[in-house]
């Protein structure tokens, strides 16, 4: 492990050339018929993703990322004849938290993308929700810059609809950049997972793209438990890595949920294998530790009104406290506010030299080169990430996401 404080990773030790025939456009027939490349003790095997079950350590927990992508993507035509699109990123007012604005009726004020703003003079963009005058619209108003986008205040009728309604309505499926193709009529449910529920990312947590019900259902089987938690993906997930140091680049902010019963359950099982089934449940179940051990040493930033783990957080606080202790902390923190979920915001950046407290395991797609996600595969299985990759590419496993899988156990 590293001596030197993540915020000093030149970014270029992470790269490796991915030629584009690599890169999955289109997901295969079948869910679990991907490959699953096994990492076990510094060893590679390879097999298929229906295999999962039998591949994980006995009695493992596997936490997944129930949130749903929403359709996010809007495209308004100006009367002249332009198309100015906006891309939702995350919900400033009325409220901040995602599955409350997506419940928001008559309007909302998000923070979005812009694609072709200089086209946008002024005034209200409109878009007709059906081929009728009674089928109503949407509207969108450009309020002001903000972080990396603008605040766009949208108004809809019939406004007793919700946005996440509207959404449905008026919006496209947001795929990744590097698909270079349009959602097609397929991408609605298979860039989903089968048991997506809270609605409110604009990226799939692509590695519970392969779950299949009957891969669920032999995973309970083999003994196996699991559990969900949300943790809404955001466009940031994407965002390349442009400074040659960490210490210049600033973590992308995502909200997670969890409830009390999964605190419970992860107190349970504990002294167990916690496999992550994506880097989302990763940075989620890192974070609930963190969460955890600042309420108990009183030092928990807030952001606004959320609970909220900084950067670099786990690298600057010197903590001995344990596992149960920072559970036990967040139990108490919601029964002491008569909370049954627990909602926080999180910019954890997990790089090599991170001191896993909760997951031993992870299971996730094949990430793009220089990029965070990479990061956090070297920070737990090490150096091995170059063989590993090196490994896939030379096997034919497809790439990013809607590739293959792996399964890594250090």
């Amino acid at each position: 492990m590293p001596n030197t404080h993540p915020s000093q990773i030149s970014i270029s030790d992470y790269t490796y050339t991915l030629p584009e025939e690599k890169i999955a456009q289109f997901p295969l027939e079948n869910r679990d018929q991907s490959k699953l490349l096994l990492y076990k003790n510094g060893r590679i095997t390879d097999g298929h993703f229906k295999d999962l079950p039998t591949a994980l350590p006995a009695n493992s927990l596997l936490v997944f990322n129930d949130t749903k992508v929403v359709q996010a993507r809007l495209r308004f035509q100006k009367p002249t004849g332009g198309v100015i699109e906006l891309f939702c990123l995350e919900p400033l007012e009325p409220m901040r938290e995602v599955q409350q604005a997506m419940q928001q009726t008559y309007s909302v004020i998000w923070k979005c993308l812009v694609g072709n703003n200089k086209r946008w003079r002024e005034g209200r963009l409109e878009m007709p929700l059906g081929p009728y005058p009674a089928d109503g619209s949407l509207w969108a108003e450009r309020l002001a810059p903000a972080e990396e986008g603008f605040a766009i205040h949208f108004t809809w009728s019939p406004g007793h609809k919700t946005f996440a309604e509207i959404l449905e309505l008026a919006g496209t499926l947001p795929l990744p950049p590097y698909m270079n193709r349009d959602a097609q009529e397929s991408d609605q449910d298979r860039y989903q997972t089968v048991y997506a529920s809270e609605a409110g990312a604009v990226a799939a947590p692509t590695a519970g793209l392969h779950f299949t019900p009957a891969v669920l259902e032999q995973i309970s089987a083999k003994g196996h438990q699991k559990a969900f938690v949300t943790l809404h993906v955001g466009a940031g997930t994407f965002k390349p890595v442009k400074a040659e140091l960490m210490e210049y680049h600033y973590m992308h902010g995502e909200q997670l949920s969890v409830s009390r019963a999964f605190l419970e359950q992860l107190l349970y099982h504990k002294s167990k294998p916690v496999i992550a089934v994506g880097t989302t449940s990763m940075r989620t179940l890192e974070s609930l530790y963190w969460l955890g051990a600042g309420m108990s040493l009183g030092l928990l930033p807030v952001e606004g009104e959320d609970l909220f783990v900084p950067q670099w957080f786990p690298y600057d606080v010197r903590t001995t406290i344990s596992v149960q202790e920072a559970l036990e902390a967040l139990l108490y923190h919601l029964d002491s506010h008569k909370l049954t979920h627990l909602h926080a915001t999180t910019r954890i950046l997990i790089a090599p030299g991170y001191q896993f407290k909760i997951c031993t395991g992870l299971i996730t797609n094949f990430h793009q080169p220089q990029s965070t996600l990479l990061l956090l595969v070297s920070a737990l299985i090490g150096p091995s990430w170059q063989k590993v990759y090196k490994h896939a590419l030379a096997n034919n496993y497809r790439f990013l996401s809607y590739g293959d899988s792996s399964l890594l156990l250090p």
